[in-house]
This record gives C-alpha cells, sequence and structure tokens, in this order.
C-alpha cells in the first residue's frame, strides 16, 4: 500500500479476472490446495491447547482450575495487542509469505516447549507453562494474520472466496480430527503425566512444521495483490474497522461464538472423565465433532448458495446451540447416542467455520471498494486479535465453573476422584454456556448484509 495522502490509492492490478470478461479466474488446484495446507498450523494451535492445556495444569501439574484458567487466559489475551501490530508489519511489507515461514517453524519449537515441564511444584511449572504459551501465541500471531489476509488479495471472486473457504476449512476439519483425536491418545500411549504429554507435543509440533512448509511452497506461484505501504496505528485500525458496518458486526459474532467453542472445547476432558466416564472419551468425542463436518462440507456449500452465506451461518450456529443443548442428557443416555449429538453439533460448526471464513474476505472487499484502499492486514489483525481473545475467554469460562463448583486438582497425572457438584458443573460448563453463546451471537449479525 501507499502512505496515505491527499490522492487515493490507486488498486493494483487485478491479474485474477480475464481481459475480455472482466470476471475473476477460478483460482488453480496447487494455489487451493497449498493455501488449506495453512490449516494444519491453524488447526492444531487453535485445538490442542484449548483441549489438553487446562486439563494438564490442573490433573498433571496440580494447579488450582481458577488460576488454571488465568494461565490460559492472559497469554492468549496478550494476543489482542500482538494481531493488530502483526497486520501493520505484513501489510506493510507487501509480501506475506516469508511470515507463514517463519513464525510457523518457530511456532512448532515453542509448542514442543509448552509441554515440555521441566519444573516441578506448581508454581514454577504453572509459571513456565504460561511464558512458554505467552512465546507460541506471540508467533502464532504472525502466522495467522497473514494467513487470514491471503484469501482476500488472492481472488475478487465472491464465489471464488467461498471455494477457497471451502478448501481450507476442509483441510481445518482434518486438521482438528487428527490433532484433537489424537493429541489426547498419544499422552495415553505415551504413559499419561508429563511424559505423555511431551510425546503429544512434540506429535503437534511435527504437524505444524508440515502446515508451515506446505502453505509456503503450495502458494509460492500466487499472484498476490497486495502492495507496501505505511499502515495506521492500532487505535486508527478501530477508527477503520468501526466504519465498516458488515465486518464490526461479523467481528462481534465471531468473539462470542469463538469462546462459546473455546469453552466447548476446554471442557471436552473433563466431560470424558467425569460425565460420559468413557476410556480415551476425548478421543471419541472429537472423532465425533470433527468426522461429520468432513462429510457435510459439500451440503452446506450449497445450502449457503441456496440461502446466502448469512442465512447459512445463522442456521449453522442454531443448529450447534440445539445440539450442545442436547448434551444435558449426557450420563443419562448411552454413550452412543451422546457421540450421534456430539456429531450434530460438529455439523453446525463446519457451517460456522465455513460461511464466516468466507464472508470475511467480502467485508474487505466491501471495504477496498467504498475507501479504494487495499487493507487486508487491518481487518484479518483484528480479527484474528477477536478470535484469539474468543477462545482464551472459552477456557477461562470453564474454569470459572470448574472452581465455583469446587473441582478438585490432581498433580498424579490422573483426574482426581470427583463429587455431584464438580460433575454437575463439567456438565454445565460443557453444554449450557457454549449453546448461550454460540446461539445469542446471531443476533450480532442484524446489520449484515449479504
Amino acid at each position: 500500500m501507499t502512505p496515505a495522502g491527499p490522492s487515493p490509492e490507486v488498486p493494483a492490478p487485478d491479474r485474477t479476472k480475464s481481459p475480455q470478461t472482466a470476471q475473476p479466474l477460478p483460482l488453480p488446484r496447487r494455489t487451493l490446495a497449498g493455501y488449506a495446507l495453512g490449516s494444519l498450523v491453524t488447526g492444531p494451535f487453535g485445538t490442542v491447547p484449548g483441549l489438553l492445556l487446562l486439563p494438564y495444569l490442573t490433573d498433571t501439574l496440580g494447579v488450582a482450575a481458577g488460576v488454571a484458567g488465568l494461565l490460559v487466559l492472559l497469554p492468549k489475551a496478550w494476543d489482542v495487542l500482538v494481531n493488530p501490530v502483526a497486520g501493520r508489519i505484513s501489510d506493510r511489507t507487501g509480501d506475506r509469505r516469508p511470515f507463514l515461514l517463519g513464525a510457523g517453524l518457530l511456532l512448532a519449537v515453542l509448542f514442543v516447549a509448552m509441554f515440555a515441564g521441566p519444573f516441578r511444584g506448581a508454581g514454577p511449572a504453572g509459571v513456565y507453562v504460561a511464558a512458554a504459551f505467552l512465546a507460541a501465541a506471540t508467533a502464532y500471531a504472525f502466522f495467522q494474520v497473514p494467513y487470514v489476509a491471503m484469501p482476500a488479495e488472492l481472488t475478487d471472486g465472491y464465489a471464488e472466496r467461498t471455494r477457497l473457504m471451502t478448501w481450507r476449512v476442509a483441510v481445518l476439519a482434518l486438521a482438528i480430527l487428527v490433532s484433537g483425536a489424537l493429541a489426547p491418545l498419544v499422552v495415553d500411549l505415551g504413559g499419561g503425566g508429563r511424559a505423555g504429554h511431551r510425546w503429544s507435543g512434540a506429535f503437534v509440533g511435527a504437524l505444524i512444521v508440515v502446515g508451515t512448509l506446505g502453505v509456503f511452497f503450495g502458494t509460492r506461484t500466487a499472484e498476490s495483490r497486495t502492495a507496501p505501504g505505511a499502515e495506521p496505528s492500532w487505535r486508527g485500525q478501530l477508527r477503520i474497522a468501526a466504519t465498516n458496518v458488515p465486518f464490526r458486526g461479523l467481528l462481534a459474532c465471531w468473539v462470542v461464538q469463538a469462546a462459546g467453542i473455546g469453552t466447548m472445547l476446554a471442557g471436552v476432558q473433563y466431560f470424558a472423565d467425569h460425565v460420559i466416564v468413557q476410556k480415551s472419551g476425548a478421543t471419541f468425542l472429537f472423532a465425533a465433532f470433527v468426522g461429520p463436518a468432513l462429510l457435510v462440507m459439500p451440503l452446506w456449500t450449497r445450502v449457503g448458495a441456496r440461502l446466502g452465506k448469512l442465512r447459512a451461518l445463522i442456521l449453522a450456529s442454531l443448529l450447534f446451540a440445539a445440539g450442545a443443548l442436547g448434551l444435558l442428557s449426557a450420563g443419562h443416555v448411552p454413550a452412543t447416542v451422546t457421540y450421534l449429538v456430539v456429531a450434530l453439533i460438529g455439523c453446525g460448526y463446519a457451517g460456522q467455520q465455513v460461511f464466516a471464513l468466507a464472508m470475511l474476505p467480502d467485508c474487505i472487499a466491501h471495504d477496498t471498494a467504498r475507501t479504494g484502499r487495499r487493507q487486508a492486514g487491518v481487518f484479518t489483525g483484528l480479527w484474528t486479535a477477536g478470535e484469539t481473545l474468543g477462545l482464551a475467554l472459552g477456557p477461562g469460562l470453564f474454569a470459572l465453573v470448574l472452581q465455583l463448583f469446587g473441582y478438585v486438582p490432581s498433580s498424579t497425572g490422573a483426574a482426581a476422584a470427583q463429587d455431584s457438584t464438580a460433575r454437575l458443573g463439567i456438565l454445565l460448563g460443557f453444554t449450557i454456556v457454549p449453546a448461550v453463546l454460540v446461539g445469542a451471537a446471531v443476533l450480532l449479525l442484524r446489520r449484515y448484509e449479504d
């Protein structure tokens, strides 16, 4: 981008359109697949810490639930400040791919460090995890922000952006399935406790390396239409976003729904151990949650084409919320029924991801048409900051529920026995809280025009 001045910015030539038809050309499969491979970075980092970190702190390191919630929340809250900075820097350079490579490889190393567990005692061990998580979250910001900004710069096509997001979310669902289902299993196979978590950290770190190299080399021939320039301050970015009404509503919805998803994610291990009481239950819950998402992705694409992205997002959100309420019966029905309900939630989650992520580039394109400026990094920096905050609030909310209902921590590597009050807290935190957050968030989309 060029620095702000009295003359309007001249947009860069659009190489994604045919000169005869002025219609966006289809993105090549290499670009679609290469971009989608970045989900092997975003999926595991967005999933596994929310899944394993809170129970790792409470049931392996012996940290009290309330303190553990703060240790998970604060490093992520820091990213609210870092993500817009990452957006400004990546916009200024004009080339986002080097950020993907450097930040992705650093993130892999730091993820392994998070679960290394070199210190004994709840205090030192908890502080170490928080520090490692803070560093990892910072590295992730410099991967995620440029990565999310790329679709608006790869194509101007409304439908083509949906196609790109469909590929991305399909790989994202697979990445979440592999990392979320297998990470707890690797912990068990590695002997549980500290040793098992070290093996799990190494496993996820390897996935992140694969995703980093895949997206970097897979998009090397793609045409990017960003141009370097000076970007506004963090406060200036907020002012820019505030003038974009569709983005404002979509971002608010995304943050609240991320908090609901993060709450459910944080409760998976506790729900498996204390409500349905199933061996390797966390693995089966994740398989039930994400597996169907891979199957319904083409269906959601057709639903979006018929209803529009906005109505499809609302439908997917309400499906998620209804399924979460249906889990109130868990513990009183066969485990198979519970897994089927979780599969219903996973179908709703798939739709949420497809349409929210497809609507974001539309909001960016709306701003470009209105102002004549390409500033995708501004919006994606705020977007990922909001997502990070929501996903951080989720475990914090769940930890608060655990604390209020008297959850007992353990330093043995195995969950301590809990009384009926603590088990009720786990159930409510896993069902009611996510249902209310995800369902009610659609009210924030009132001023969004499809």
